[in-house]
């Protein structure tokens, strides 16, 4: 990995939060631009290539939604950590499908914020490496040898269950809302409680207590998350 700051894009009109964001993440060493409208932040993603943008979604000229759909129709795998007020929850959905990695609710803490911005990290380097094995705590997947143990005890699981739980895997660290997950295991035809039914069948089973669940976290009224370790 290079030595250079992580360099970060803050996307929001307000300076006020883009102050807070500011002197937040200078503090943890990374570098750090802004931009407090659309159209500022697709210059500055060309000009000077941030590794990752924290986007708020109310922006006052292009929406955020507006800006994740234009890149990513680019081809950019930029990770985008998106800011949302919890009062707009069909906005946050919205922008997860379009392909925004993770969202922060206002108002939101530091220990949160640097813990969402090294998970979308974590996920670009995975993306990009496509490591055969993944592991998290005690959990283990072998992509190739289609191979799940927990605790180093192999784990049987269903066609279904294994295709959800390598869903996961693909983008680990990342929310994966019902609709994206629906699309990918079942092509989008079936119900979203068939989903429930196969997560809470696949927490029997890698969990070590489904009622507490430390690897498929659920992010509410939006999706799931597979947790990465630190």
């Amino acid at each position: 990995m290079s030595s250079l700051p992580t360099r970060i894009l803050i996307v929001d009109d307000e300076p006020p939060i883009r102050r807070l964001l500011r002197t937040s993440l200078a503090a943890q060493g990374f570098q750090v631009t802004e931009a407090a409208n659309g159209r500022q932040a697709l210059a500055e993603i060309e000009s000077s290539a941030p590794d990752l943008v924290i986007l708020d979604l109310g922006l006052p000229d292009i929406q955020g939604q507006d800006l994740i759909h234009t890149l990513r129709r680019q081809g950019s795998s930029l990770p985008i950590l998106v800011l949302s007020s919890r009062a707009d929850e069909q906005g946050k959905v919205e922008a997860l499908d379009l392909g925004a990695d993770d969202y922060l609710t206002k108002p939101f803490g530091a220990d949160e914020l640097f813990a969402r911005i090294r998970a979308a990290l974590r996920h670009r380097l995975q993306s990009q490496g496509e490591l055969p094995v993944f592991r998290s705590g005690d959990l283990s997947v072998d992509l190739v040898r289609r191979i799940v143990t927990v605790r180093e005890v192999e784990v049987k699981l269903s066609p279904k269950e294994y295709d959800i739980l390598r869903a996961l895997v693909a983008h680990a660290g990342k929310v994966l809302t019902h609709r994206m997950l629906l699309n990918e295991v079942w092509g989008g035809e079936t119900d979203i409680q068939y989903l429930r039914i196969y997560i809470r069948q696949l927490r029997q089973k890698i969990e070590a207590n489904p009622e507490r669940p430390q690897h498929i976290v659920t992010e509410t009224g939006v999706g799931y998350r597979l947790r990465t370790a630190e």
